[in-house]
């Protein structure tokens, strides 16, 4: 039993359909602005993709990388997204988890010299 072809996808309804966005119009945008790749080449949002073909898509701090499975066109739950690619992205970066970054009280006011000092350290614009 041979299995039937599979229709192209353009590459931000399979991003959006496999729940890498959270909507097919921020899947454009972020194509648009050139934040998603697809074989090392900046894409539109009209770009077909073909199984076997490798995106990859920035985040501010770190890249994730997919390789399409199965091209799909419409929205499907999270346990089937899954199986239509591999991750093949590095973890992600423990200063970018929820937890990882300090963050002041809301309303606390102006930060001090030493506060101030010490949260550009933490940023990494100044040395020790």
């Amino acid at each position: 039993m041979s299995e039937e072809p599979q229709k192209p996808t353009r590459v931000d309804v399979w991003l959006w359909s496999v729940r890498i966005f959270k909507t097919r119009s921020l899947a454009s945008d972020e194509c648009r602005a050139g934040h998603v790749r697809v074989n090392d080449d900046h894409v539109k949002p009209s770009q077909k993709l073909k199984v076997g073909d490798i995106v990859r898509v920035r985040y501010p701090g770190w890249e994730r990388v997919f390789e399409v499975k199965k091209l799909i066109s419409k929205r499907v739950g999270a346990p089937v997204a899954v199986t239509c690619y591999d991750d093949l992205s590095e973890p992600r970066p423990a200063y970018l988890s929820r937890g990882g970054l300090p963050r002041r009280e809301r309303g606390a006011g102006r930060p001090t010299k030493v506060e101030r000092r010490e949260l550009n350290r933490l940023r990494g614009y100044e040395k020790d």
